[in-house]
């Protein structure tokens, strides 16, 4: 039998020093991967259910207030309460204003209740009484519009006034791209650009999909029914 004199090849030993570092980087990378994976899954967690956790203790705490400052007959930052009889009795959540759904405001509105498009019409009020809300996550307080239906009842109460819309379609019926401008106009509808109001609506609006904001649902209803409240004995 021979030997090899020299020894182990000078490539041999490189090889062998190349797996290990190899086997180090495949490690690195696989558990970069899960965390990044598990990363994902943490935030997709935390919106869909995180921040309606969130949003239901601050819809708790603005109601309180609400009622605090109704029993003084003071208004309250918010414009009310929306109530809508096929979501349940007990769907009660605060109308927050927003000078625009879409700019901070809009957003801090969206993330507290529901919003409402201030340049348009207040509640009860000749014009376009428009409503946002989100379908998933912070309180999702639209994800039930599929269900809606022509004739349900919408309530929105404020510190003087229950106002009752009935609604004129049902909530799958109307779906249109985001940029659509026409739900804001004060006569909701794509044909009334620049019409002056003669009856007072309400239109709510949220995306058409769970997890996409590329289309809205739309939901017109009219007024139908308007109650003055008694004024309230302010505590002492």
């Amino acid at each position: 039998m021979t030997t090899d004199p020299a020894g182990p090849s000078p490539r041999r030993h490189a090889h062998a020093r190349r797996r290990p570092r190899r086997r180090r980087l495949l490690t690195t990378l696989g558990l970069a991967l899960v965390l990044t994976g598990l990363s994902f899954i943490a935030y997709v967690g935390w919106e869909l259910y995180g921040t309606n956790i969130i949003a239901a203790q601050k819809h708790e705490e603005i109601k309180e207030q609400i009622a605090e400052d109704w029993a003084n007959n003071i208004d309250s930052n918010a414009a009310g309460l929306l109530r809508v009889e096929r979501w349940g009795s007990d769907y009660e959540i605060p109308i927050i204003p927003g000078s625009d759904l879409l700019d901070s405001t809009g957003r801090s509105a969206l993330a507290s209740g529901v919003g409402w498009y201030e340049k348009g019409a207040g509640p009860g009020e000749v014009g376009n009484f428009v409503l946002g809300g989100h379908r998933s996550g912070r309180g999702a307080v639209f994800k039930r519009i599929l269900d809606l239906r022509a004739g349900d009842l919408v309530e929105i109460e404020t510190r003087t006034h229950l106002y009752t819309y009935q609604l004129r379609q049902n909530g799958d019926e109307i779906k249109v791209e985001y940029t659509t401008s026409w739900p804001l106009f004060p006569v909701p509808d794509p044909n009334s650009r620049g019409a002056t109001p003669t009856e007072p609506l309400l239109t709510m609006i949220t995306c058409a999909e769970m997890f996409s904001t590329d289309l809205r649902r739309i939901v017109i209803g009219e007024l139908v029914d308007v109650q003055e409240k008694a004024p309230a004995t302010a505590s002492t």
